[in-house]
């Protein structure tokens, strides 16, 4: 068995000492910026299964997104029940609008995938893996990249998919 087992179980049941791993690591992160490119991935297991390898043209960036829903515009006239504009009307879940955000930083390359990495009560933060299409399209199996524009804008990636009711 590799070692990505491993580290895939240690995420699904966090242990204590885990559990006190994943605070500090939350600690440090909130001070960083909404949008960073990180060396390597946090959850390596997760990384590699959405594409990502340790060669040039993969990045890692980590998208911090503000928690909470969106309220319906004000009316301009009439009365309506404060119900009724309270709904939340975002029809994108929050991994796509992370990965979205991430490719307008980087608009020079194509998102791969995406992955969760932690909430407290203001922000959830997701991981992105992006490919840049010109060197990460010489390697085998990822020719498809030099003619590829904007999957994420156009709801191609797997969050997109999902939020299309595709899934």
């Amino acid at each position: 068995m590799g070692y990505l087992k491993y580290i895939k179980e240690l995420y699904e049941q966090p242990k204590e000492n885990l559990g006190d791993i994943l605070k500090q690591r939350l600690i440090k992160i909130r001070k960083e910026g909404a949008i960073l490119r990180i060396d390597h991935p946090t959850r390596p297991d997760r990384a590699r299964s959405l594409g990502y390898k340790a060669k040039q043209g993969y990045l890692v960036v980590r998208v911090k997104l503000r928690r909470g829903g969106r309220m319906r515009q004000r009316f301009k006239s009439g009365r309506r029940p404060k119900a009724y504009r309270r709904k939340k009307i975002v029809s994108k879940s929050y991994k796509w609008i992370a990965e979205e955000r991430a490719i307008r930083r980087y608009n020079n390359c194509e998102v791969l995938g995406s992955y969760f990495l932690a909430k407290d009560g203001l922000n959830y933060w997701f991981e992105v893996i992006i490919a840049d299409r010109i060197q990460a399209s010489r390697y085998k199996g990822m020719e498809w990249l030099k003619n590829g524009r904007g999957r994420v804008f156009r709801g191609k990636t797997s969050s997109g998919k999902k939020s299309r009711g595709l899934k």
